[in-house]
This record gives C-alpha cells, structure tokens and sequence, in this order.
C-alpha cells in the first residue's frame, strides 16, 4: 500500500463512514443505544477527516450543540458524516450527522430489516479538532 501526503484542509471536506450497530451495545429497553455511541463514531469520523486534511489524526477538544433527536437501536446500520466548516491555523471545526440508513424489523421475521428512505437523523453536533502545525 502506498500513503500519500495529506492534503490542504478545505472548508466543505466530507468523510461518511457506515457501520451496523450490534447488538452487544444495547443498553436499554427496545435494544437502545446509549448516546456515547454516537459521540464515538463522530470521533471515528474526524479523526479521518485530520489524517486526510493534515497527515495526523488530531485531539478532540471540544463538542458544542449536541442533539438526540431519534434514537439508536443495535440492529441498525448508520452512517456517520463529518463536514469541515472551518480551519483555522491548528483547529478543524466539524459538523457530525448520524443517520439511520436501516433498521431491523423484528415483527417481521427474526432477521428482517428496511432500508429507510429518506433516512432518520438521529443525532447532530459540532466539534472542534485540534491537530499539530504544519512543518
């Protein structure tokens, strides 16, 4: 595998990952997800987003205005964005969305699943990454 260097960080600057929710992280009733999943996978995100925009994978600093608006459920399977709103000299400020892209649907068979058109947002945020100065 060859690397190339990290490119200049863009206002704009997208990074989506997907995953399935297992169950083994239900912690409530009804198989929910406790909300540090959703903070975890915006980590996941950024971190990303600062290897590309800076060869480094950075330091979470801060998250402001997060908000639970539908909930997570193991069975799931979510995608994960990240979108570059401002960066400054050393500091990546980020918008994060999870959305549900598909849900089990257990009433109908014990493996039955939708996709879900249009998606669920089920939680938004920003954050602020800090990373090293460039050389």
């Amino acid at each position: 595998m060859t690397s190339s260097p990290a490119g200049k960080p863009e206002v704009g600057t997208t990074v989506v990952h997907r995953r399935y929710v297992p169950y083994s992280h239900a912690h409530y009733a009804g198989n929910l997800v406790d909300g540090a999943y959703s903070l975890a996978a915006f980590g996941d995100v950024a971190t990303e987003m600062c290897i590309r925009t800076d060869g480094d994978e950075g330091l979470f600093a801060s998250y402001s205005d997060v908000q639970f608006t539908a909930p997570v459920r193991a069975g799931d399977c979510i995608e994960i964005e990240a979108r570059l709103v401002r960066a400054g000299t050393r500091s990546r400020e980020m918008t994060f969305e999870v959305r549900v892209i598909a849900r089990g649907t257990p009433e109908r068979g014990e493996s039955a699943a939708d996709l879900l058109d249009p998606p669920i947002v089920a939680t938004t945020a920003r954050g602020v990454v800090v990373v090293p100065p460039r050389p």
